[in-house]
């Protein structure tokens, strides 16, 4: 087992790694296998569930990038419960090749894309997509969020919802003009939806029922 999996990720010896499971949508409670790696941090069951309730009524037919997909877990999440496509980009060669598998035994292979590309360099080459919602999980020894943020605009629609998780008791700023939506402290981590200025009447709030 990873240490590095948290209370959401499940040990599997069998792969030297663990497992993550999907816990909504039409591949509920399929799980899915998690090579060892280094930094890697899938988000929890709780974290997750609660990120996609703030979502559900963004998720049907929406475009989702998962910049620093790790697991998988948030990208394959929203194809799940919804979403029309969804971009995976891990630089980690075994990652990338562990979520193309996982896209073909759920059948998926037309709705998500695996780009196996550092995610900085990705965001600078990739023609914009405007993706509807977009979810920014690093490393957090990395400290990517700073350098994530101005290079993910030209990819995100103008009302589009940003997720950004970040350790516990740091908050990276957002881009200019987007606005807190919801957010949730637990122990390990903070975890903050965000709406892009191009919302016309979005609900912004500040933080929302922390969590120990």
């Amino acid at each position: 087992m990873s240490r590095r999996l948290p209370p959401g990720g499940v040990p599997d010896a069998r792969h030297g790694g663990g497992s993550v499971r999907i816990i909504g949508g039409r591949w509920r409670g399929t799980r899915l296998q998690v090579p060892d790696a280094p930094g890697l941090r899938p988000t929890s069951d709780r974290v997750r569930e609660t990120l996609f309730n703030w979502l559900m009524p963004a998720l049907p037919g929406a475009t989702v990038l998962d910049l620093f997909a790790g697991s998988g877990a948030l990208g394959l999440e929203a194809v799940s419960r919804g979403a029309a496509r969804a971009v995976l980009v891990e630089r980690d060669p075994a990652l990338a090749a562990m979520l193309r598998q996982h896209a073909a035994r759920l059948d998926a292979g037309d709705r998500i894309e695996v780009a196996n590309e550092d995610a900085l360099r990705w965001l600078a080459r990739a023609p914009a997509a405007k993706a509807d919602i977009a979810f920014v999980d690093p490393p957090f020894a990395a400290g990517l969020w700073e350098a994530a943020m101005p290079a993910l605009l030209p990819h995100l629609a103008a009302d589009a919802w940003l997720y950004v998780e970040s350790p516990a008791g740091t908050a990276p700023a957002p881009p200019p003009g987007w606005r807190l939506h919801r957010e949730l402290a637990t122990a390990q981590a903070r975890a903050a939806l965000y709406r892009g200025p191009g919302a016309r009447g979005a609900d912004t709030l500040g933080p929302a029922n922390p969590a120990p």
